[in-house]
C-alpha cells in the first residue's frame, strides 16, 4: 500500500524530530558537565564582584568617617589624637584618602614648622601615580612654594611649565611662580607674557588678577582689558 503525501511529510518530521533528539542528547551527554561547570563559575564570579564592590564601599565607608574624625581633632585642636587616624589612612587609604592625609598631614608640619616632613608628604602624593592628577598637581604646587625662596628659578620654571598655562586649572597660582622666577632669571619678556595672560583669565582671582596687572604694566605691557562703553 502506498504511502500518501501527507503521510510522508508527517514521516519525515517524525524522523527529523527523533534524529534533533538525538543529537541534543548526545551533546548534552558530551558538553553537558562543562556547561553546568561554566554557569557555576559565571554565577561565582558575579557574586564575587558584587561583594568586592560592596566591601569597596564598606571600606571607603570607614576610612571617610576616620578622616573626618581626623579633621574634627584637628579642629578642635586635638592634633596628637588627629596623628594615628591620619598615619593609617596614608598608609591603607584607598588614593583619595591616602592624598586627603598627606595633605593634611603638610599642613599640620608646616604649622609646627617641620618644612622637612612637609615636603616630604607633598612629594608622596605628587609621585603617587595612582592618585587622581588634581591631588597631584595640588600637591606639586603646594611643594613648589614650601622651597621657592631656596629653590633655582630655572628648576621652578621647568617643575612648573606644564601648569603655567592658561588652558589649566593652576594657571593662577603655577603662573604666577614661574612668572617671578623668570623675572629672577632677567627674563622680562617671558615674565610679561605670563603675567599679562594672568590680568585676563577671568578665572584667576581677582587679587592675583591686580598684582598681575601691576606687575606686566612694571614691565611695559597694558594689560588693562577696557570695558566697552568706557572706550
Amino acid at each position: 500500500m502506498a504511502i500518501k503525501p501527507k503521510d510522508n511529510e508527517a514521516f519525515y518530521r517524525e524522523v527529523d524530530d527523533e534524529l534533533r533528539r538525538e543529537q541534543l542528547t548526545g551533546y548534552w551527554q558530551r558538553y553537558g558537565k562543562a556547561i553546568i561547570a561554566g554557569i557555576v563559575l559565571l554565577l561565582a564570579a558575579i557574586a564575587g564582584f558584587l561583594w568586592w564592590q560592596q566591601h569597596k564601599l564598606d571600606v571607603a565607608g570607614q576610612q571617610g568617617e576616620r578622616l573626618i574624625a581626623a579633621f574634627d581633632d584637628v579642629q578642635g585642636g586635638k592634633v596628637k589624637q588627629a596623628g594615628p587616624k591620619l598615619d593609617s589612612l596614608a598608609k591603607e587609604g584607598s588614593p583619595g584618602y591616602r592624598a586627603a592625609a598627606l595633605l593634611t598631614k603638610a599642613d599640620l608640619a608646616i604649622e609646627a614648622n617641620k618644612q622637612a616632613e612637609a615636603t616630604a608628604a607633598f612629594q608622596a602624593v605628587a609621585d603617587d601615580t595612582s592618585v587622581p592628577q588634581a591631588y597631584r598637581d595640588l600637591a606639586l604646587i603646594r611643594r613648589i612654594h614650601l622651597e621657592y625662596d631656596t629653590l633655582p628659578p630655572a628648576a621652578v620654571i621647568q617643575r612648573l611649565q606644564g601648569l603655567a598655562k592658561p588652558d589649566s586649572a593652576w594657571f593662577g597660582s603655577a603662573g604666577e611662580m614661574v612668572a617671578v622666577a623668570h623675572l629672577r632669571l632677567n627674563q622680562r619678556p617671558a615674565a610679561a607674557r605670563i603675567f599679562a595672560a594672568l590680568a585676563k583669565d577671568e578665572n584667576v582671582p581677582a587679587s592675583l588678577r591686580s598684582r598681575a596687572v601691576q606687575m606686566a604694566g612694571s614691565l611695559g605691557v597694558d594689560a588693562i582689558a577696557e570695558p566697552a562703553d568706557a572706550k
